[in-house]
């Protein structure tokens, strides 16, 4: 009983990265002895252990469009209408970085391409041909039947009519408005939920996986782990400086280095651009910019200044492209790198929001929602360090970009 009790608190008490890691290396390790067990046991635990990780994979299908279309209608019909914050330059920032982002991680996988161990890898599957034919997909989805769309999973559908219904709900009344915030919390509470039962899917996958495949499969996890995080320090410490030079003319590094190291590592502790708000306004206030641009900045940097997660929802979908063997040629890439930025954008406060979203960047390239499934597990895998390492780059460039826009006004201000 003691040893089942903590065997519990392992994998379902304290923080959801031990717990992550945790499940990781409980997997690897069933792995590993389970050959040595099936002579004794008759039959092989990592294999049967795969169920799992299924379970948890096809949760997060059942819970992805929904969420998808709950929280981004939600955020936009609760902005204000003809709210005035002189925020342009600062929402300019936000969307630039993040395609600036999601940018850099197809330059990454190109450089360094990735080949993912998946169990339907070797599916048939009908690739495009060009852009002209993944924007012709691209359009027919986004005008889909909105209940087909949800049956379906056909995301950028979901994605395009909870924008179109937002935009109309922003004049509903703040009833119809709370009970929307009220439906996304539900949603967002069911999210925290499916999320909590990672380490145990965690777990499955990664032993059902090196049971089939053996531990050269960690390698294809290492590499993609070593793009996504090269790829957001890149970010991190050379295009968000570069972003601020052009703003305040003068070195970024400063700047750039305190928020890193005030909000960038609580967030990399938390895992949550959410929670991390109340770290970003004090350091906003510490820095001594305007309560009235800030106190509206962050919390709306929170939720579109997304450029970890358009790194995260870029590089895994460029590793399932590589793994399924389809070609992709620039125009492609560079339309996948603004989809990953209106993906990241709709991306869900909870710790590993943006894996949910792969999918409908999958879905450019005609890659079924299964394999989609099966990268998210990937993900999950690798987000010990992954998730961490976003939500680090996504609320410290929150406070960077806010001061940024603060100092371009302030010396405009002089010079006049």
């Amino acid at each position: 009983m003691v040893t089942s009790s903590r065997f519990t608190a392992l994998l379902f008490q304290g923080s959801l990265v031990k717990r992550v890691a945790t499940g990781l290396l409980l997997g690897i390790l069933l792995a590993l002895v389970s050959p040595y067990l099936e002579p004794v046991l008759g039959t092989n635990l990592a294999e049967n252990v795969s169920f799992l990780g299924q379970i948890f994979v096809r949760s997060l299908r059942s819970i992805a469009p929904i969420l998808i279309f709950v929280l981004v209608i939600a955020a936009i019909a609760n902005r204000k209408v003809g709210e005035k914050n002189n925020l342009k330059s600062i929402v300019s920032l936000y969307l630039l970085g993040t395609f600036l982002s999601a940018f850099v991680a197809v330059v990454a996988s190109f450089m360094f391409p990735t080949v993912l161990a998946l169990a339907d890898a070797e599916q048939s599957i009908a690739p495009p041909e060009s852009v002209i034919q993944v924007l012709s997909t691209l359009v027919f989805n986004v005008i889909d039947n909105p209940v087909n769309a949800l049956f379906n999973a056909n995301f950028i559908g979901i994605l395009a009519w909870a924008i179109g219904l937002g935009v109309a709900l922003r004049h509903a009344s703040d009833t119809t408005k709370n009970l929307l915030g009220d439906v996304s919390e539900a949603i967002s509470m069911i999210v925290k939920v499916v999320i909590s039962f990672a380490p145990v899917g965690v777990f499955g996958l990664v032993a059902s996986t090196l049971a089939d495949k053996g531990l050269s499969a960690l390698g294809g996890y290492i590499q993609v782990l070593a793009v996504l995080v090269g790829s957001m320090l890149f970010v991190a410490f050379v295009v968000n400086p570069l972003l601020v030079f052009w703003k305040i003319r003068s070195n970024p590094y400063p700047l750039v280095w305190k928020c890193l190291r005030v909000s960038g590592l609580t967030a990399f502790l938390t895992r949550s651009s959410a929670a991390n708000i109340p770290v970003n306004m004090e350091l906003a206030q510490r820095l001594g910019l305007k309560e009235e641009t800030y106190s509206v900045s962050i919390p709306l940097g929170a939720t579109i200044n997304m450029g970890g997660a358009a790194i995260t929802i870029t590089v895994l979908t460029l590793a399932a492209v590589h793994t399924l063997g389809i070609d992709v040629n620039l125009p492609t890439a560079l339309l996948l790198s603004v989809v990953a930025s209106i993906c990241a954008c709709g991306a869900s406060g909870v710790a590993g929001g943006s894996l949910l979203l792969i999918p409908l960047a999958c879905s450019l390239f005609g890659i079924s929602n299964d394999v989609a499934a099966q990268v998210i597990g990937v993900g999950f895998i690798i987000g010990v360090l992954q998730d961490s390492t976003e939500t680090a780059l996504n609320s410290s460039t929150d406070v960077i970009f806010t001061a940024a826009a603060c100092i371009e006004e302030e010396r405009k201000t002089q010079q006049l």
